[in-house]
Parts: C-alpha cells; structure tokens; sequence
C-alpha cells in the first residue's frame, strides 16, 4: 500500500564516534527544574515538576564543532534561550522504577529549548497550551549524542550558554531539582516511554533574549557543545 502523499523524514540524531543514528520518537520537556531558574520564572521550588511537548520534527541537529545558522521565527520579538542537558531514551516502559530508571538512557546531548518568550506569557495568561510558545520550527537545536556507555551518566558538571562570548546562563547539574532518574520514572506514569524520545531536563537560571546577529554557544561539561548563528 502507497501513501498518498510522500512520507516525512524521519528526525534523527547522530551518535559521535558512529556512522549509526539515534531515530527520535517525542521530545518531552520538564519546567523549571533547576532552582534558581524557578525562582527567577516566579514559581515556588517545591512545587511538582510539569512536562510539555515538542514536535519531533523541531529537532535542529548540530554538528560537533560546527556553527550553523539558526532561523529567527515569526510571530515574536522575545525569542528566548535555555540551555538543557538532553537524556536519549533507548529502553521504554511504564511505571518505571526511579532505581533502574537511568539504565534507560542510551545517551546524552546539548540541547536548546527555544522559546517565544512573548507567545508563552501571552498563552500563560489566556490559560491556553504552550505550543505557539514553544513549538517553532527548529526550537530544538541539538549536538550530537555521547552514548552513556562512554561517557557514564553525569549527574554533576558546568551547564554554560553565551552570547557572543559574554556568559549568560551558568549552573551545574547537580542542582537539578529533580535528577535524570526521576523524571523518567515520573514520566512514565503519565505515558508509555519509547525508545527514541528525548527529555530536555531543565534549565539554569539567566535565561533571555537572543538577536539576529548573535551567535548563542551551549556547553554541558562532559557531555558537549553547541554553536549557533541567529539569522
């Protein structure tokens, strides 16, 4: 049986040290997870996390060492960085115990979750989903993944993102408010994990504003880097 229209490409990470690629299933999101950034975003540290989407077809892949150009999208003028450590799910489930949880994760990235800044204040105050806030196209820049099988599971390290070489984000995972292992298993009592879907884990405080014209820079020590140029 033919499609009636040409299928999609698939979205798809590559591994670093690999020919092989990392197929990408969701991309799961968690809200201020780091505690300074919940206090800066105005929300109390000890609440709950929460979860959103984005298409997985907002991937932006980024090769390593490489600067590439990333585009400016419509409908804003608040377009927001936020730098995240990103865990590669290559085993799934439901109810998944926090205990063996990061046995589920094949690998890690560098990840930026782009933000309409202004679509989502507004979205925030209509009550209505994120989505036009956080799902534009390409607001998932992504390096390539470093398999947990050679890097370990890092649950400490620098997370750094600048703006044209001044610093603008800093802080270190081990201030995550709720840890890699965690939000798995919490994830899972909500939906069935896959292998394939991605978590951006939250990010530090400082989060703000990028102009076209700008190159943004992520690093998660141990992990790796990512370049953009805003265009």
């Amino acid at each position: 049986m033919l499609s009636v229209i040409p299928n999609p490409p698939r979205a798809t990470l590559p591994i670093l040290g690999s020919s092989d690629l990392f197929p990408v299933r969701r991309i799961y999101c968690v809200g201020r997870n780091y505690r300074a950034h919940a206090r800066e975003m105005g929300a109390d540290e000890r609440d709950p996390p929460f979860f959103f989407l984005k298409p997985a077809d907002t991937l932006q892949v980024v090769p390593e060492g490489a600067t590439v150009e990333h585009p400016y999208p419509p409908r804003t003028d608040n377009y927001h960085f936020e730098v995240e450590l990103v865990a590669a799910l290559g085993r799934g489930g439901r109810d998944i115990p926090v205990e063996t949880a990061g046995q589920h994760v094949y690998g890690y990235a560098v990840g930026l979750d782009m933000t309409r800044r202004d679509r989502q204040d507004e979205a925030k105050r209509q009550a209505r989903p994120w989505d036009l806030g956080k799902a534009s196209d390409l607001s998932a820049p992504v390096s390539p993944l470093r398999p947990a099988g050679t890097i370990g599971h890092p649950r400490a390290g620098a997370i750094t993102l600048s703006v044209d070489g001044a610093e603008r984000q800093r802080g270190d995972l081990s201030e995550m408010i709720w840890s890699v292992p965690e939000q798995i298993a919490l994830l899972s009592t909500y939906f069935e994990l896959h292998p394939g879907d991605l978590i951006f884990t939250g990010t530090p405080s400082g989060v703000g504003p990028v102009l076209r014209g700008q190159t943004m820079t992520a690093r998660v020590e141990g992990v790796g880097a990512l370049s953009l140029l805003v265009v």
